[in-house]
């Protein structure tokens, strides 16, 4: 796995946890010690709540541009069927490259959700146009 803002390596790693959620493509949580700490920040982005997972806490990425708000989000005290998942950061492909083995993700549709689709990841994935009620 490895992330990147340009040209700007923000995490790299071979460990990482894919997690499945119904009707969508994976979403990798990458150990925190792959990630340069300098280039995140703690977001003010409001946490949100996972029926699954817990509170999501927000991180911004410090590259580019500008700092890019809630890119990243980690649950830091998950439920416990997710507790493995602790010290680990999610990354959002609709403002992030990310990548798979070399390939370079593409983003879940519907803006709200940030599952990675690969070639050998195939939908129908939530977040298309009538699929709210999924």
């Amino acid at each position: 796995m490895v992330v990147r803002v340009g040209d700007v390596v923000l995490a790299r790693t071979g460990e990482a946890f894919r997690v499945l959620e119904t009707s969508h493509p994976p979403t990798w949580y990458l150990p925190l010690a792959s990630v340069r700490p300098d280039l995140l920040r703690l977001s003010r982005h409001p946490s949100t709540t996972c029926e699954w997972k817990g509170a999501a806490t927000y991180w911004d990425v410090l590259a580019g541009s500008g700092p890019l708000e809630a890119a990243a989000w980690s649950y830091e005290r998950p439920t416990k069927a997710f507790r493995d998942i602790t010290g680990h950061l999610a990354f959002d492909p609709n403002v992030l490259t990310c990548e798979v083995d070399g390939e370079v993700v593409r983003a879940q549709e519907g803006g709200f959700y940030a599952g990675w689709i690969t070639d050998d990841v195939v939908g129908p994935f939530k977040g298309i146009p009538g699929s709210w009620g999924w």
